[in-house]
C-alpha cells in the first residue's frame, strides 16, 4: 500500500465499519473502529437532541482522541499499516450540526487544542451515497435509536462533510460514488476499491471513480 494510514468516512449509514474491516484484513492492517455501542449518550440524544447533544458530542471526541493516541502510540511489529473507520475531525463536523453556538465556541477551543497532536491519515476515502440510500441502509441494518432519522438530518451532514473537505488543503481525500456497489460481497467491485486507493494521490479533494 502506498498509505500507511487510511480511513474510511461517510454519512450514517455508509459501510464505513464494514469496509474498514475488510480492507484490514486484506492488507493486514492495525484497525481503529468507533466505539459507538459504548456511548450511552447515543441513543438519549436521539431522544432528545437539545439536551444530550453537548455531551454526546464530548463523549465521542475523548473517545476518539484516546483511542487513536493509544492505537498510534503503541505499535505492531507485524502490520505497521492502519486502517479507520472515522477522522478525529468527525467530531467538528458533527458539532458544528448539533451543537448551539456557545457550546460550540468551547468544544472548538478544546478540539483546536488536541487537534495538532494527532497523526493525521494519509489518504481518507469518502464512501457517497444518496441520502434515499442511507435510510434504506439504516433501516436494514435496524438500531433502534437510528430508526427516525430524518432526511434532513443526513442532508446537513453530508453537506458540512464536502464544506469541510473543500477547505482542508493539507488531507488527502478521495470521494467515490458507491451507489449499486457492494463492497462486501462483490470481489470485482472491492478490487476496484483496491485499486482506486492503490493510486497516488495529492493533497486535495478528488472526486474518483470505482
Amino acid at each position: 500500500m502506498k498509505y500507511n494510514y487510511i480511513a474510511i468516512e461517510g454519512n450514517i449509514g455508509a459501510g464505513k465499519t464494514t469496509l474498514a474491516n475488510k480492507l484490514a484484513q486484506n492488507i493486514n492492517a492495525r484497525l481503529i473502529l468507533e466505539r459507538f455501542e459504548d456511548n450511552s449518550f447515543l441513543p438519549r440524544f436521539y431522544e432528545d437532541p437539545k439536551n444530550y447533544a453537548f455531551p454526546l458530542e464530548m463523549s465521542f471526541l475523548a473517545d476518539r482522541y484516546q483511542q487513536v493516541k493509544d492505537k498510534l502510540a503503541h505499535g505492531d511489529l507485524f502490520s505497521s499499516n492502519i486502517v479507520a473507520d472515522y477522522i478525529i475531525d468527525k467530531s467538528r463536523i458533527f458539532a458544528s450540526i448539533n451543537l448551539p453556538k456557545d457550546e460550540l465556541l468551547l468544544f472548538n477551543k478544546l478540539f483546536d487544542i488536541i487537534y495538532p497532536t494527532i497523526l493525521k491519515p494519509d489518504l481518507i476515502v469518502y464512501l457517497h451515497l444518496s441520502v434515499d440510500d442511507l435510510i434504506e441502509k439504516i433501516r436494514e441494518r435496524g438500531r433502534s435509536y437510528e430508526l427516525n432519522i430524518k432526511a434532513s438530518y443526513l442532508e446537513k451532514i453530508q453537506n458540512r462533510y464536502f464544506d469541510y473537505f473543500r477547505k482542508s488543503s493539507n488531507l488527502r481525500i478521495v470521494i467515490t460514488d458507491i451507489t449499486n456497489k457492494d463492497l462486501l460481497n462483490n470481489e470485482n467491485d472491492f478490487q476496484n476499491f483496491l485499486e482506486m486507493i492503490a493510486k497516488d494521490y495529492p493533497k486535495k479533494l478528488i472526486i474518483a471513480r470505482l
